[in-house]
C-alpha cells in the first residue's frame, strides 16, 4: 500500500468512475484498476462491488475512503508539523473568473507571496460553472467565482466582495441616463454562460427593457474595449479591485434595486490544503480593502483636478 494508492481511491470516490479518477491523478484507467485490486488483495476485503457495469464502493469501501482522507492529510502535514509551519508552501491550484484576472488576483497573489515565498499559486481561468466542475473533480484546490444559485454539497463558500452591476458607455454617448442608453444603443452582452450574464438578463427582463444585441463576449477587457470605441453599451460588474489602467468610460449605476454579483472563494470541505485556502481568503479580503482605498483616492484626486 502507498499514499499514491490512497489518493487514487479518494479520486475514484470523488469522481465516480475509474476513468474519471485516472484523469484526476494522471494515470491510465488500467493503472487505477490495478491499484484498487492491489488494495483489495493487501487488505483481503472487497472495496468495490464489481457486479455492476460501473464498480461501486461497498459500505466498507466508503468507510475506508473516510480514513484514507485522514491518512493523506496527515501525510501532507507531516513535514509542516515537524518544522512548526502551517503548510504554506508547495502549490495551490486556483481557479478564477476572467473579471478578476487583471485586478483582484494579481494583487492578492503578490501580497501572499510577500509572506509565503515558498508557496506557488497556479491560476486557471474559467467561467463559474466550469470552475465548479473542476473543483468537484478534484482538478483544482479552490476557485474565485460568482456565487451560484446553489452551493454544491460538500463545498465551503467564503465571501470576498459584493460587486454591483453598472452600465458602461463611451464618453461620446449623448446621455448619462442608463435606461436611455440601453434603449438607444447597440448592446454588448456579457456571456450568458457566465453567472453574471444570467443576472444581467434577469434584470433586463424585470425592467422590461428590450435591447439590441450586437455582440456577446466573456472578457470584461474585450467588452470595455468595444465600448470605448462607441460600438455599443454594456452592463458589467463594478470590480472590487480595478486593473492598473482602467479605460476612460462612463460608469453608471443601474436604477432601482439593481443586483450585485457576489464574488467568493469555493473549495471542497475535505480539502487537505485548508490552511493555504484560509490564508488565500484572508489575502483576497485584504486585496479588496486595498483596492477600495486606491479607488477612493483616485476619485478624490480626480475631483480635486476639476
Amino acid at each position: 500500500m502507498s499514499i499514491r494508492m490512497l489518493k487514487t481511491l479518494i479520486a475514484v470516490e470523488e469522481n465516480g468512475t475509474f476513468s474519471a479518477a485516472a484523469d484526476t491523478v494522471f494515470v491510465t484507467h488500467a493503472a487505477v484498476s490495478q491499484q484498487m485490486k492491489a488494495l483489495e488483495e493487501t487488505w483481503s476485503i472487497a472495496i468495490f462491488d464489481r457486479s455492476k457495469r460501473t464498480p461501486e464502493l461497498t459500505p466498507i469501501g466508503r468507510a475506508l475512503v473516510v480514513k484514507a482522507r485522514e491518512v493523506v492529510e496527515a501525510y501532507e502535514n507531516l513535514v509542516p508539523s515537524v518544522l512548526g509551519d502551517s503548510g504554506l508552501h508547495g502549490e495551490l491550484l486556483l481557479g478564477a473568473v476572467p473579471t478578476t484576472l487583471t485586478g483582484l488576483v494579481p494583487l492578492a497573489i503578490s501580497i501572499l507571496k510577500e509572506s509565503y515565498p515558498d508557496l506557488r499559486v497556479r491560476v486557471i481561468p474559467g467561467l463559474t460553472n466550469e470552475l465548479l466542475r473542476q473543483i468537484e473533480r478534484g482538478n483544482m484546490d479552490a476557485a474565485i467565482i460568482s456565487r451560484p444559485n446553489l452551493i454544491p454539497q460538500g463545498d465551503d463558500w467564503h465571501d470576498i466582495a459584493s460587486e454591483p452591476l453598472q452600465l458602461i458607455a463611451s464618453h461620446e454617448t449623448e446621455s448619462d441616463d442608463p435606461i436611455f442608453l440601453l434603449k438607444n444603443n447597440p448592446f454588448i452582452r456579457f456571456s450568458r454562460d457566465a453567472v453574471v450574464g444570467g443576472m444581467i438578463e434577469n434584470w433586463l427582463q424585470d425592467q422590461k427593457l428590450k435591447v439590441y444585441d450586437s455582440m456577446e463576449l466573456e472578457s470584461l477587457e474585450a467588452i470595455s474595449s468595444m465600448v470605448l470605441r462607441n460600438l455599443g453599451v454594456s452592463i458589467t460588474p463594478k470590480r472590487s479591485v480595478q486593473n492598473m489602467n482602467p479605460l476612460p468610460l462612463k460608469r453608471l449605476l443601474l436604477p432601482g434595486a439593481a443586483p450585485a454579483r457576489q464574488l467568493g472563494l469555493i473549495n471542497r470541505s475535505n480539502s487537505i490544503k485548508t490552511n493555504v485556502i484560509v490564508e488565500m481568503h484572508k489575502t483576497l479580503l485584504n486585496a479588496v480593502g486595498i483596492g477600495r482605498l486606491i479607488s477612493n483616492t483616485s476619485i478624490k484626486a480626480t475631483q480635486n483636478d476639476h
